[in-house]
């Protein structure tokens, strides 16, 4: 841990960006729950939505007709994303005035490493904070900590509209008292699964030596150990466009038909479709594809370049994949390959 007590990561999170704008547009919609994206035929998908609309229990990346029924009021919008663009821009203008180590994750979350900076890294994050409300009329919460990890989750203790500071002193007492969920890789099997040997806190998990955590988790067991102690090498890196976004999930029993995974084929293409239109707007797809593992662990892959990003297409893949092997499957995943070139790069790097 010696070499990350030198380091002050800001964690930055626009709250409910898309949604906010809109409502700062739009001076009427304040206190009403907004949704953005998501076709009200009921066939779309939400990118996201405000707190008012959240305590209904809508979500991004929520089918429209489940958000519609949780809050029948929910007012509907149109993504504008060009206007989205233009203020992520303004806001990523005021982060490059502290530091050249910016590394954004999506037009409204990023990465600061402001270890250089002699000001209180805190008072540093307050500072920005307040600058992009001044800029923009829009509020953003911070997560400060000695690496990602910590500053990532530390963001979302006091949202919206706050900061969290964890020192580097403070990481072995803030971790311990964290529900295992909150890590990074750890979804509803893993989170069931360590239940099940009575693990619910990062305290409870730090029980486990390396080894015994590799047996029973294989690769992610040896990462769990570091990560339920707030241990995070990862730098901060200035960005590369990426070359794909996917999605997948590992199911609590095995899907046993085609049938079956055509029906959770459903599901992930609207989280997709979600992480798509929030993470990577204006970027050009060049293919799909859609990757099964089977219960015995083996896997299998269907890409094919020129298709567009629709539910039949991957329903076709699917069907090629399943037929393929013909195996109860226990994960699938779905997802795009981006066109790579100089444009996409010019066209990446001004986002935040």
């Amino acid at each position: 841990m010696a070499a990350l007590k030198h380091r002050h990561i800001i964690h930055l999170d626009m709250d409910c960006f898309y949604a906010a704008i809109e409502v700062r547009d739009r001076p009427s919609l304040r206190g009403k729950p907004v949704g953005v994206g998501g076709a009200r035929e009921r066939r779309g998908v939400l990118t996201t939505c405000n707190y008012e609309a959240r305590v209904f229990g809508v979500r991004s990346a929520m089918p429209t007709f489940m958000a519609l029924q949780r809050c029948p009021k929910l007012i509907l919008l149109p993504t504008r994303f060009d206007v989205y663009r233009k203020e992520s821009a303004r806001v990523r203008e005021i982060l490059y005035r502290f530091t050249p180590l910016v590394e954004t994750l999506s037009l409204d979350e990023a990465y600061l490493d402001v270890t250089e900076q002699t000001t209180d890294p805190g008072s540093l994050a307050q500072t920005i904070r307040d600058l992009i409300f001044q800029k923009t009329k829009l509020t953003a919460s911070a997560g400060i900590g000695p690496n990602k990890l910590v500053a990532k989750i530390a963001s979302e203790i006091n949202k919206p509209n706050g900061q969290f500071l964890v020192r580097t002193q403070e990481v072995s007492g803030f971790m311990a008292r964290l529900p295992v969920r909150k890590l990074w890789g750890i979804g509803a099997v893993t989170e069931q699964k360590l239940q099940q040997l009575g693990i619910s806190t990062c305290a409870d998990l730090q029980k486990f030596d390396r080894v015994e955590l590799q047996t029973r988790f294989g690769k992610f067991g040896w990462e769990l150990y570091d990560l339920c102690r707030g241990i995070d090498h990862r730098q901060v890196e200035p960005n590369r466009p990426r070359k794909s976004l996917s999605t997948e999930e590992t199911f609590p029993a095995d899907l046993l038909t085609l049938g079956q995974c055509e029906e959770k084929l459903g599901e992930l293409f609207q989280e997709l479709a979600a992480e798509l239109a929030q993470k990577e707007p204006s970027r050009d797809v060049h293919g799909i594809f859609v990757k099964l593992k089977f219960s015995d662990f083996t896997q299998t892959t269907i890409e094919r370049a020129g298709f567009t990003p629709d539910l039949a297409n991957y329903r076709r893949l699917l069907a090629e994949a399943f037929t393929r092997v013909e195996r109860s499957v226990r994960l699938m995943g779905v997802g795009v390959r981006f066109r790579e070139n100089k444009e996409t790069i010019e066209k990446q790097l001004p986002l935040f």
